[in-house]
């Protein structure tokens, strides 16, 4: 698997353990107080989405720039 694709792999798997992870935190949330673990739990996931997004976000854009065609596109 190229480095594109398994960044595109890991950006999909970290938004479902995104979402469990806010899911957990409202779950907690209605029943007591949560611990900080639990409240701070989602912000791991959301800075790896973020900078695997970004990546992704560029990658078009540096293509461009290098003159790099993409087949069937």
């Amino acid at each position: 698997m190229d480095w594109n694709k398994w960044v595109r792999q890991m950006h999909r798997w970290l938004s479902i353990i995104f979402a469990l992870t806010v899911i957990a935190n409202f779950a907690t949330m209605a029943f007591r107080q949560p611990p900080a673990w639990v409240v701070y739990s989602p912000l791991l996931p959301l800075l790896l989405l973020l900078l695997s997004g970004l990546y992704m976000f560029v990658l078009p854009y540096a293509a461009k720039g290098r003159g790099v065609q993409r087949a069937g596109g």
